[in-house]
This record gives C-alpha cells, structure tokens and sequence, in this order.
C-alpha cells in the first residue's frame, strides 16, 4: 500500500493542468510522439469541483487509441496500481497509436476512501453514464468521460476490484452485443488472450431511452469495443494482483498490434466461460452470514448464506436460484434489503 501511494504521489506532483474545454481528440492531434501527463478541472454550474488526471500517450506510428480506466469506485486498489506501473513502462518510440490512461477517475471517493458513492453528493459514477453537463459534479464527470473520452477513443477497457466490502474471482467480460457483432468479436477475442481463466459475457439489453449507467456499457452503446476486469478483493492491493492486470493490457496490446513487451508470456486458454448472471438479493436487513467464497461452486435451492436480526435471531435462509460459481459475494457483516449477496455464473445454450 505504501508504494502504491508513492506511486500516486510522483504521478499528480508533476501533472499539467488542463481546462475541462480542451478536447482529448484535439490535445492527441496537436501532440508530437511521448508522454502527456494533464489534469482535467471540472465544474459544476455551481462551482463544485473535480479533477480529473489523465495520461496521454502518443506513439511513434499511427494507430488506434486505447483508453484504459481505473478507480471509477474508490477502494478499488489493485487496478490503479497497474495503470500507474503500466504509464512509466510504455515506450512511446514502441507504440503504434495512442493510449488514454484515466488511473483514477474518482479522486474524491479514493483520497476519502469511500468504496462507491462520491462524497460530494452522494452518487455512485458507476450509475449515472451517460451523465449531464448540467447535474451534480458525478454525473459532469460520467458527461464529460462520455462527451470527451469517449469521441477520442477506438477501443475502452474499463478496470474495477473488489473493494473493502466483496470478495470476488478475477475475470474478465464483455457485453455481448447482437448489433454490433464486429466489436463483439473483437473483445471476445482480446478476453480469450488476455490471461484471464475466466471469461463472463452479459447480455446486451437496453431500452430506447434507458440510461446505460455503467461506464464500459456506455462505450458500448456508442459502438466502441469495450470490456472490463475485475480482480482484488476486499479492499487489498496483492503485487500478483497488480503484475497480472497489467500483463493482461500488455496482451491485449499486442493483439491488437500496438505494442509488444517481451517480458509477458502467451495466455493459456481460458477455463471456465459463463454467458449469465443469477443475482441474490438480500432479504432484508442484518447481519449477513456465508460459509462460502467467491470461486465456490453452487448447487441451485442449495442454502448458501443466512441473515440474522441484531440479536442473533430470526434467521433468514438464502438459497441458490441457479447452479453456477459464485463470481463475487458480499464481504460485510451488516447487509440491508435489496442489496446484491451473491452473483453467480452459469453457461446457458443460446
């Protein structure tokens, strides 16, 4: 942990500030070969403020561009590291196009250490894609990644872990959509080479004028090829965890043709591959009990977790709504009505 805020130290004292009007595509067109770091001030119309740093990256040779996000939640550790690592090791002279890294997009949340909400006003960025220009200083970030990101990027990754409150498997997934079935391809392949063993594909569904809320959705919404990881659990910030994810991008690179470590070994296959999700809501407030980890396999009507009131009693049972593997759980003790316990996949036949 400690290198890890030594990291982010070196990284933000020698930014260059930036007016949240400059565009990423214009600032990437006028840039010569190298590295730009730049911090994005953005506003509210009344005046709340969020900085926003980002690291522009432009290579050697033409070619497309990249935009790697973390720390969209704020306790999500494992996956800010790797980009910060990532950002120091990338040869510009090597590197065909252009990478975007956003290591944090979040900085209140991290700095005060909230897992999913904004303490400016309460919102969580991982629910208000597309956002608004006009809103609170979350959604004018979620606007601003939407508006500006998103025009300059061909291809957006988007990193999460498992914060303080979930215990969770590394995967990786993509949204699996029927209209634009070129992209799909495209990310299912760079999934299947980018060392993950396991893969998870949700159906793509939504309604005309739904908000998609997530931000790797929302790309996906505009036709961009984009896919997410998720590894780190519990808050935790495990070297393998960080070395891996970045070994993941650097496949994903050189699959892509825009740059190859020699350090990084081929990917074996993957081994598990779940195409949905059964979602187990908490039946009520309490105290939240499981024997079970992420990683465990489940029979359905199978009991797997139970719920108690303070005192112990009035027990609750939870059972299994589908045979699957419990892709991540809740790691808190105290759990109210409605939240998500378990996330379970499973492969169907389409």
């Amino acid at each position: 942990m400690k290198n890890l805020l030594f990291f982010l130290f070196s990284f933000l004292l020698f930014q260059t500030a930036q007016s949240q009007k400059n565009s990423l595509k214009k600032i990437l067109a006028l840039q010569q070969p190298g590295v730009k770091d730049t911090i994005f001030h953005l506003s509210t119309l009344d005046s709340i403020t969020a900085d926003l740093p980002a690291t522009l990256i432009k290579g050697s040779q033409s070619g497309p561009t990249f935009t790697i996000t973390a720390g969209i939640h704020g306790m999500e550790y494992p996956p800010i590291a790797s980009l910060l690592q990532l950002r120091r090791e990338i040869n510009p002279q090597k590197l065909k196009g252009n990478l975007i890294i956003i290591p944090i997009m979040n900085l209140q949340s991290f700095y005060q250490r909230t897992p999913f909400v904004n303490p400016s006003d309460n919102l969580n960025l991982n629910r208000v894609f597309p956002g608004s220009r006009t809103g609170s200083i979350t959604e004018v970030i979620a606007n601003f990644i939407t508006t500006q990101v998103f025009d300059a990027t061909d291809l957006f990754l988007d990193l999460h872990g498992g914060d303080v409150n979930e215990d969770l498997i590394p995967f990786i997934c993509y949204y699996d959509n029927k209209e634009f079935k070129e992209q799909t391809r495209l990310v299912s392949r760079l999934s299947e080479n980018s060392g993950f063993s396991t893969i998870v594909s949700y159906p793509y569904a939504i309604a005309e004028g739904q908000p998609a809320m997530y931000a790797f959705k929302q790309a996906v919404r505009l036709g961009i090829p984009a896919l997410s990881i998720e590894i780190g659990k519990l808050g935790s910030c495990e070297k393998s965890d960080v070395l891996f994810t970045k070994n993941a991008v650097y496949r994903m690179l050189k699959e892509l043709q825009m740059y190859e470590s020699k350090k990084v070994i081929p990917a074996a296959p993957a081994k598990n591959k779940y195409n949905r999700q059964a979602y187990v809501s908490g039946p009520g407030q309490g105290l939240f009990y499981s024997s079970f980890k992420a990683g465990s396999r489940v029979i359905k009507e199978e009991e797997i977790g139970y719920i108690t009131d303070v005192f112990g009693c009035n027990v609750k049972i939870i059972t299994a709504p589908q045979s699957g593997t419990i892709l991540y759980k809740a790691g808190r003790l105290p759990v109210n009505e409605g939240e998500t316990l378990f996330c379970i996949g499973y492969k169907a036949v389409d």
